[in-house]
């Protein structure tokens, strides 16, 4: 069962180096995050998910922890942290951590030891194969850095040595099984580094790349859904309010794994991509279509129900054991205002914070920042203009920082539009109001919450898109023209963004309109 805060929980994610930077050195830190936290419960978020902010020497922006009990000096210190808990609490607010289990950093103490010739608690901390020339078929490794005779695994950069849960059916001797006592003790160290922060005020943790812990995992991620099951058994037993929320995205088996919310995001295909951005064109990727583009934009030549096929998939099947979450966007993809005017993402923020389950505001997305095209900065490549500092003024850096431009850890929007929180502020029609009216419309809906009901009421492609939660009817019509509802609706308007209207049971819908009906 899903810790219970989440019924009405959203969501603010929020990349600590880019947020607020309270000490003028051009990097964001914690003591910004609290400063900031009445900005965040007030946008209408009520919990943090806070990326990476442990010790690391950052060539994966913080994705390479090298000590996963400390926080890093250019954030502040673990009392910092444990501040920001008491802050957030007392602000009736939650905090997950960014949880990296799957690799650490190559300059981790564990990694150190493991990569010693001889023998120590270490060795079988991290897979390695029995001999410096021994390749490790089918995986990424790197052989003749260390003294030790054997190459080890890697996950993704040359930095991050893939710690060692076990093989599911391991084929050569120096694969091991996941019951393995090697595989038994990472798991155990994964679980007191959890107990750690925990007991120090954390509620809970995102958990990065969480479906690729065992390796040669078949498709129902046997090996991994078990490791996960077990820390959920502790969880239940020692921190049964805690909450978790998997990088997995396959709601099926993450929530079966013991999650309480998986999030709903495809990098390349899948109903999200329809759903929010032209991904493949945005990637000048090959094969891409031509008329690839967001179901939100006022020409799209989609629908919704490549969306809502897999999504309503989903749903029917985990509507009872945890939660579907659906996201603005993260770190790692383009900001929805990259292919999305401000007024098409008014809709689809009005979906995402109106369907079950728990939504996520990525920070900046409640004032359209834009994706900036920019020079890789700490292994982020193509990501990192998603990455830029917050927009806060008009003031210097846009009040990100006192610090000079060129310390800064990224360079802000340097269009004289960038967007502010300061001025969108002041303009009642501007996306941060409206981002704010439907997360407070949500708190104060019951039935727009996590766990209410959903229905379908019209799908039709060309059409309003028409559905019910609770004693609520809703209504979209991202196109540019004029449209009538396929379907007789009563009632009194409670919401709407642009143009709409009810007469004789018929709902006629402006063009880029929602309107929430009780």
């Amino acid at each position: 069962m899903a810790a219970t805060w989440l019924n009405d929980a959203v969501f603010y994610e929020i990349y600590p180096q880019s947020f607020y930077d309270t000490n003028g050195d051009g990097i964001g830190d914690l003591n910004g995050i609290i400063e900031k936290l009445d900005y965040v419960k007030a946008l209408g978020c009520n919990a943090l998910w806070i990326n990476p902010c442990f010790d690391s020497p950052f060539k994966d922006a913080g994705y390479d922890v090298r000590d996963y009990k400390l926080v890093a000096p250019r954030y502040g210190t673990n009392d910092d942290l444990i501040r920001l808990f008491k802050e957030a609490h007392a602000r009736g607010m939650h905090v997950l951590l960014d949880l990296v289990p799957g690799h650490t950093s190559e300059e981790h103490e564990w990694f150190r030891m493991s990569q010693k010739a001889e023998k120590n608690e270490y060795s079988g901390r991290f897979i390695w194969t029995n001999f410096v020339f021994q390749p490790a078929k089918g995986l990424p490794f790197i052989s003749g850095e260390s003294e030790r005779s054997g190459a080890y695994i890697l996950n993704f950069f040359k930095c991050q040595p893939a710690l060692n849960y076990g093989f599911l059916h391991p084929t050569e001797d120096w694969q091991q099984p996941i019951d393995s006592p090697d595989a038994i003790a990472t798991r155990e160290a994964i679980k007191d580094i959890m107990r750690f922060w925990l007991d120090r005020g954390a509620d809970g943790f995102r958990v990065d790349m969480a479906a690729s812990l065992v390796k040669f995992d078949d498709e129902k991620s046997t090996g991994t859904s078990a490791f996960w099951r077990n820390v959920r058994e502790m969880l239940d037993s020692e921190y049964p309010e805690a909450a978790m929320v998997s990088e997995w995205s396959n709601p099926k088996l993450a929530l079966r794994a013991g999650y309480d919310m998986d999030f709903y995001l495809a990098f390349r295909d899948g109903g999200y991509n329809s759903l929010m951005r032209d991904y493949l064109r945005a990637q000048h990727d090959p094969s891409a279509d031509p008329t690839d583009n967001s179901y939100f934009r006022k020409d799209s030549t989609h629908d919704i129900n490549p969306f809502l096929d897999e999504y309503l998939d989903w749903y029917e099947d985990t509507k009872d054991i945890g939660h579907i979450s659906m996201l603005t966007c993260n770190h790692d993809t383009l900001r929805p205002r990259y292919n999305l005017t401000p007024d098409e993402m008014k809709l689809a923020y009005a979906l995402i914070f109106t369907l079950p389950g728990v939504p996520y505001l990525y920070y900046g997305d409640e004032i359209g920042m834009r994706y900036l095209d920019l020079p890789t900065k700490e292994g982020g490549y193509h990501r990192t203009g998603s990455r830029t500092p917050m927009q806060w003024s008009s003031g210097k850096n846009l009040g990100f920082s006192e610090g000079a431009a060129e310390d800064l850890y990224l360079p802000v929007d340097p269009s004289d539009d960038a967007p502010t929180v300061e001025a969108q502020e002041k303009d009642p029609d501007s996306l941060y109001n409206v981002t704010k009216a439907l997360l407070r419309l949500r708190g104060e809906c019951a039935d727009l919450q996590a766990k209410g009901s959903l229905e379908i009421l019209a799908r039709e492609a060309g059409k309003p898109f028409v559905y019910r939660r609770g004693a609520l009817t809703l209504a979209i019509n991202p196109a540019g023209e004029c449209m009538e509802a396929p379907v007789e609706v009563s009632g009194e308007i409670v919401y709407a963004i642009g143009a709409v209207s009810i007469a004789d049971g018929k709902l006629a819908m402006g063009p880029q309109s929602f309107v929430v009906i009780r």
